[in-house]
């Protein structure tokens, strides 16, 4: 015991008198390990305490605070309670002591044992003892922390002193200028008020103390270490100035005067405020400054030339607006909302009938702004607005005008939906008959735009409940076929296509009756092959497209679903008389993948959907299949690439979302059609032959390519659903990948064996499958004919073992990367390494439940870049861009926020890439660059010279899309500071202002 008080005396003596600040920490690790206790510390320190020298004190309770700030954890009360009383009295020392003291107290309130009643002891000492803001900016910073800690640990207590902390407190953040600690002292300043502090007549005081700072004026130095930005501290103190109605008298005429400033981003931080304390103001705060907020709110949307500023505007005007709507009114309470609302209109209304209609859309935004805040405000709005818009509508001839009117309209309209659900009737009601007319007689205007208008109108109208007629309801849905058949425009077409899609669902029966059977009727009237038209009238194939466009639209709603899809599949099938072409057949496919996509949101209509189509499908497709004998250049329609590409995202919504319990039904059936031939769940099976999709030779070769849609079902399915005879199908599908001899077909088995393995649990299977896989793509790539087989299958599966980290991707992206240095297949394998690391469209993506690790990108990289790196420095001159290629591919899937961090150490490669001849290479690193200009200042200042000349260069590329990639880079540099893009003077300049011409 007596040689640890002797090893505790001599690095107590080092570090007071030899100045070895490394002796604190030994000093904590003896604590921990119980050698001597903190207290032993402080008797140890006894003489350098009592010395006449105050750097020779300061040193002591330095040593005694930096233990305590490592052993706070490790102390008993009793220690606590000693030490608490110590400190105290070590604040009434010289000032050169301070800062250690408080460092020590910082410590001292972190303890869980910090006995009761003491902490209002210390900040009492704090508030009375020390002037703060005569302190460093660390020593203030850690004065805010002990208030902090004790406010986080001891909130009873400090209430107790009642409104003495807050003035306290007050005294401690007067004068405050460090942005680090007014983040700090913004948060106290909440949470006083928040959490119920006394504030006692000191509410003035506090508003004052930290309004001083209102609005923000402060910009970060450069590379400011501490990452605090303009919009911390305005949130921050936002959150203090918006906390409490208490503040509103001194809030609001400072409010009122910054929007009343030249400067906008005052204007911005005014109103942006405003907004927030209206959340918590009711109308006995407002009463007073409502016409001074008003008249400032309606100057700058109706003077601005600013959108920020006219948007923040509109939003405090709801915000106030919302407020007053709150009030809960007594008998003899005054209505300010009324009053408000009747100040809104006097001032905006007659701005709505003015000639030139130059105030029309400020004023209409203010008043749908105040009208949108609650049912109460949009009643009255719209109750004193819609007869003015009415009458103007009728009294304006021009279309123009009339169209802005309708659009006004519109915006009151779409208001008065938004409350229906709180009000007992339709506000409406009363302006129906002439809300009708307007609409349908701009619904018939030669006007194009005014027509779009009118549409959205109908839109409005036809989804509000019980409000029109059936009557009324016939008409829109005639109105909008019209459109769709009749209308030259295609935008009014598409308009009318898309309302018919919203109240399809609010009158399923209106719509099959009246626009899905004439629909039909111009269908049987159209010839499918383009034909001429007569002028002016619209094209007989665009007329096809937009019947079945449209029919897809309203499939919302399940009785609408049994209508059109039979209608659509009628049109497949006319593949097999060859009256359709591929073009024409993949356009049907894409309206029925939307009618799937419709259908996911109704169990009952994704059933029937999968029920239908997908066995319809399989059934043309293996006629077809089976039927065909001819070349490859003369294959059935339906055995296109084109078409069964656009059958498989169909297939893959009806599947994805089924039910486990309907998939584990029907997948035994597709599995048994691919693997065994049984064509049973087909509706047309009556074949002379076998299905024989893994057959690569010979007569059912065309039958391999339905692996397609064998894919898009297997690889969409959840990963509960098990996959029968699974063994089996990897095993075929691993044959076709490698043997097949059409592109599409090995391209699809080697997709559909990834989106397995991607599934398959992990175990034995899943191992040995892996291993023969390999093998079978480690032959493969030393046979000259199945060498794009090999490389293909190794992507896929590399894709799907990268997605769920399984061991062995990193043994296939190695091989990947060698491949990188094969003269033959090399570029090949340079552009698959976008596909490694970029989202895949149809399967191993998180719709088609593929198991997906997070940061999968981010761990590539890290694991892979090295190598390519230092692939492309051992490589010769014409392996050197597939490195480049697929560095620039796998850099531009990276986050923005990983790669910014990694830019440094790979801009040279970066540079390099963009004096790469390949196109695809230039495009995808300035792709990759871009985004990344403005925060890479300090890496830019090294390379800019460069950097410019190769911009430049790009600018005259050939490909156009390169040129625009580089002309915006260019612009990007332009918002650099100044110094940086020195480089960047006229004589160099000619090149972009000639693209730009």
């Amino acid at each position: 015991m007596a040689e640890a008080q002797d090893s505790l005396l001599g690095l107590v003596e080092e570090f007071v008198s030899g100045q070895q600040d490394s002796k604190a920490a030994e000093v904590a690790a003896g604590v921990k390990d119980g050698l001597f206790t903190v207290l032993q510390l402080v008797e140890a320190l006894g003489s350098c305490l009592a010395n006449t020298e105050p750097r020779t004190r300061g040193r002591g309770v330095q040593l005694l605070s930096q233990v305590l700030l490592q052993c706070y954890a490790n102390l008993r009360e009793k220690e606590v309670e000693v030490l608490v009383v110590f400190y105290e009295n070590r604040l009434k020392d010289h000032h050169v002591i301070t800062p250690h003291v408080l460092q020590g107290l910082k410590a001292l309130s972190m303890s869980v044992v910090f006995p009761p009643g003491l902490a209002v002891s210390v900040l009492k000492s704090v508030f009375q003892e020390i002037h703060v803001q005569s302190l460093m900016q660390l020593d203030r910073h850690t004065v805010y922390t002990i208030i902090t800690n004790f406010m986080n640990n001891r909130e009873e207590e400090l209430k107790s002193l009642g409104a003495d902390f807050t003035f306290g407190f007050i005294q401690v953040m007067d004068g405050e200028k460090d942005p680090r600690n007014l983040l700090v002292a913004f948060r106290i300043v909440q949470n006083i008020i928040t959490k119920g502090y006394a504030l006692g007549p000191f509410v003035e005081e506090l508003f004052e103390v930290t309004s001083c700072y209102f609005p923000i004026d402060f910009t970060p130095p450069p590379n400011d270490p501490h990452g605090i930005t303009r919009e911390d501290l305005i949130v921050g103190l936002r959150g203090v100035l918006a906390s409490t109605p208490r503040f509103a008298e001194f809030l609001l005429p400072l409010v009122i005067e910054k929007m009343d400033s030249d400067i906008q981003s005052a204007k911005v931080d005014a109103l942006q405020t405003l907004t927030a304390a209206c959340a918590v103001y009711e109308q006995k705060e407002l009463k007073e400054f409502l016409s001074g907020l008003w008249s400032s709110i309606r100057r700058e949307v109706f003077q601005t030339a600013s959108d920020k500023v006219e948007s923040e505007g509109l939003a405090a005007l709801h915000a106030l607006s919302a407020s007053l709507s709150r009030s809960v009114l007594g008998p003899d309470s005054e209505d300010l909302l009324d009053i408000f609302l009747t100040n809104i209109l006097k001032d905006c209304k007659h701005h709505l009938c003015e000639p030139d209609m130059k105030l029309v859309w400020p004023s209409a935004k203010l008043l749908q702004a105040a009208a949108a805040a609650s049912s109460r405000a949009c009643r009255k709005v719209t109750a004193n607005v819609l007869p003015l818009l009415l009458e103007q509508y009728n009294q304006h001839a021009q279309s123009s005008h009339r169209r802005t009117i309708l659009e006004m309209t519109l915006g009151f309209l779409k208001l008065q939906s938004k409350w229906l659900h709180e009000e007992d009737e339709n506000g409406l009601v009363s302006f129906k008959d002439p809300l009708c007319s307007m609409v349908f007689s701009a619904v018939t205007d030669p006007s194009t735009q005014l027509q779009q208008v009118a549409v959205k109108a109908l839109t409005v109208l036809g989804t509000h409940q019980g409000f029109l007629s059936s009557g009324d309801i016939d008409l829109i849905v005639d109105h909008l076929t019209r459109l769709i058949l009749e209308a030259a425009d295609s935008q009014s077409c598409q308009a009318a296509i898309e309302s018919s899609g919203s109240l399809a669902r609010v009158h399923p029966s209106v719509f099959i009756s009246r626009m899905v059977s004439p629909l039909c009727s111009r269908l049987q009237t159209v010839p499918m092959e383009s034909t001429e038209s007569p002028d002016g009238a619209i094209p007989q194939h665009a007329m096809w497209q937009r019947c079945h466009e449209a029919l897809a639209a309203v499939s919302t709603h399940h009785s609408i679903v049994q209508e059109t899809v039979p209608i659509l599949l009628d049109y497949v099938r006319q593949t097999h008389k060859g009256e359709i072409n591929a073009e024409d057949v993949v356009a049907v496919c894409k309206s029925l993948h939307h009618v799937a996509v419709l259908c996911q949101e109704n169990a009952e209509s994704l059933f029937y959907y999968h029920q239908k189509v997908v066995p319809c499908l399989l059934s043309l497709t293996v006629q077809a299949a089976m039927q065909d004998r001819g070349t490859a250049a003369d294959l059935h329609v339906l055995l296109s690439d084109s078409v069964l590409t656009a059958m498989v995202p169909l297939i893959i919504a009806s599947t994805s979302r089924l039910s486990p319990e309907l998939l584990s039904s029907s997948i035994s059936q597709i599995v048994s059609l691919f693997l065994d031939g049984d064509v049973s769940i087909l509706a047309e099976n009556s074949f002379t032959s076998r299905f024989l999709p893994f057959q690569m030779e010979g007569p059912a070769a065309p039958q391999s390519l339905l692996v397609a849609l064998l894919m898009a079902y297997v690889c969409s399915l959840p990963r509960n659903v098990e996959v029968p005879h699974q063994s089996r199908l990897l095993q075929d599908l691993l044959a076709l990948s490698l043997g097949g001899c059409c592109t599409f077909a090995f391209t699809s088995a080697a997709k559909c064996f990834a989106g397995l393995i991607n599934k398959c649990p992990a175990g034995q299977q899943l191992d040995d499958i892996l291993k023969i896989a390999s093998h079978k793509i480690e032959s493969g790539l030393e046979d000259n004919s199945k060498r794009t087989q090999a490389v293909m299958l190794l992507a896929w599966v590399t894709k799907a073992l990268i997605l769920r980290y399984h061991p062995m991707n990193g043994q296939l992206t190695n091989k990947m990367i060698s491949l990188l240095s094969n003269r033959d297949l090399g570029p090949l394998a340079a552009d698959l390494f976008s596909l490694l690391v970029s989202d895949s469209s149809d399967i191993l993506n998180k719709s088609s439940h593929a198991d997906i690790r997070i940061m999968y990108r981010q761990r590539f990289f890290t694991e892979n870049v090295p190598k390519l790196v230092e692939g492309f420095n051992a490589a010769n001159g014409d392996d050197k861009p597939n490195y480049l290629k697929a560095l620039s591919h796998v850099l531009n899937c990276l986050p923005k926020q990983v790669l910014i961090t990694e830019l440094p150490s790979l801009f040279s490669l970066l540079l390099e890439a963009l004096s790469c001849p390949d196109n695809i290479v230039q495009l995808s690193t300035l792709t990759c660059l871009e985004p990344l200009l403005l925060d890479a200042a300090e890496i830019l200042s090294v390379h800019i010279d460069s950097l410019i000349s190769k911009l430049l260069c790009l600018t005259s590329s050939p490909s156009m899309a390169v040129r625009i990639t580089a002309l915006k880079c260019m612009l990007a540099l332009t918002k650099l500071p100044l110094p940086m893009v020195s480089v960047l003077v006229p004589s160099r300049l000619p090149c972009i202002t000639d693209d730009l011409a």
